[in-house]
């Protein structure tokens, strides 16, 4: 991987390319319908229904597990963990806090199971996958707290689980790489939420307007449609002063000093790219270690395209290594032997 971003190359990989003609001819033809033209819960079936279509299967991990995590409104949300060892108290497992993906309208721990059992299987760690509630039932900032929220249930029970609240990262693709960005702020500031060792945004959504060079370029034809852009935010937004709030829009946020480390990956055929660039630059500005990865001829979501392209998996196999890289370097829980529980206890 760079450590500086790259000039873009715009040459589409051949199996994408095919893969973009297929979805071309299917909306052309009436038998694929745009999701702006779906209702929510209809959106949400066709995105879960096409999931399996483009990812590799990767099998059950030894240890998963179906968790309720509480949240500040009183409510509970769907949870997965997925691990290689079972979970531990006494020696907890380094965990990756996972954000899905779909514009904060669609998207669910179904969608992206495989490349979630990918990242444990790879790195070593958990995986804690949440189903944060979605727009328009759940507008804005309802994603973004849940999402603190699970971050506060790590560090709040994750070792009883057996998780390490001291060694956590955040993953996060498109949408939920917005709100792994943000995450990352809040956690600094935030008293009593665990301080994450690496944020991994992938092609996330970044900017509160999307009138990029890159999104002119890349934002028809190159599957994230400018179409769907905005019938997303339409949906997840409350209002216009919305777009200003860096829990939407992190490069609205004013200081980005003493955030996560962050693996910035970004299709060099996207959209979003020109915003995940100025990021980068911007955490680098602010003093933040930040490796940027932009990954020729690919485009949005390309990470769960495994059926498609062996990119989405070797770049799958780099993120995982830069988490297991992280989690070397901050030392793991140990539980204290007996004769110092005790005097703990005494004091």
């Amino acid at each position: 991987m760079s450590t500086r971003d790259e000039p873009p190359a715009a040459q589409l990989h051949p199996d994408v390319e095919a893969l973009l003609e297929m979805v071309a001819a299917g909306v052309e033809s009436g038998a694929r319908v745009p999701l702006p033209r779906l209702t929510p819960e209809q959106a949400r079936a066709d995105f879960d229904a096409s999931s399996p279509l483009l990812d590799v299967a990767v099998a059950a991990l030894p240890h998963e597990a179906a968790l309720r995590l509480p949240m500040r409104d009183g409510e509970r949300i769907a949870a997965r963990l997925y691990a290689l060892h079972r979970p531990d108290p006494a020696a907890p497992l380094p965990v990756t806090l996972a954000l899905h993906g779909g514009g904060f309208v669609v998207g669910s721990l179904d969608s992206h199971e495989s490349l979630w059992r990918d990242l444990a299987v790879r790195s070593g760690a958990a995986v804690l996958a949440v189903a944060y509630r979605l727009a328009p039932e759940h507008r804005f900032p309802t994603a973004f707290e849940d999402a603190c929220d699970a971050l506060a249930w790590i560090g709040r029970e994750g070792r009883n689980a057996g998780l390490d609240p001291g060694r956590v990262a955040l993953f996060g693709d498109s949408a939920g790489g917005t709100l792994a960005a943000g995450l990352a702020l809040a956690a600094r500031d935030t008293p009593g939420l665990p301080r994450p060792c690496l944020q991994v945004l992938a092609y996330p959504g970044l900017a509160a307007r999307q009138d990029s060079n890159s999104y002119r370029r890349f934002g028809r034809g190159y599957l994230l449609e400018a179409e769907t852009v905005a019938w997303f935010f339409a949906q997840y937004l409350r209002d216009e002063a919305d777009r200003r709030d860096w829990r939407f829009a992190p490069l609205e946020a004013a200081d980005l000093a003493g955030t996560a480390p962050a693996l910035i990956v970004l299709p060099a055929c996207d959209p979003l790219l020109d915003e995940g660039r100025a990021y980068g630059e911007r955490l680098r500005a602010a003093g933040v270690s930040v490796t940027s990865r932009i990954v020729p001829g690919m485009v949005h979501e390309f990470l769960r395209m495994g059926n498609v392209v062996e990119d989405a998996l070797v770049v799958r196999a780099e993120i995982a290594d830069a988490l297991a890289a992280a989690f070397r370097q901050r030392p793991a829980f140990r539980q204290p032997a007996l004769g110092q529980q005790s005097a703990s206890a005494d004091a």
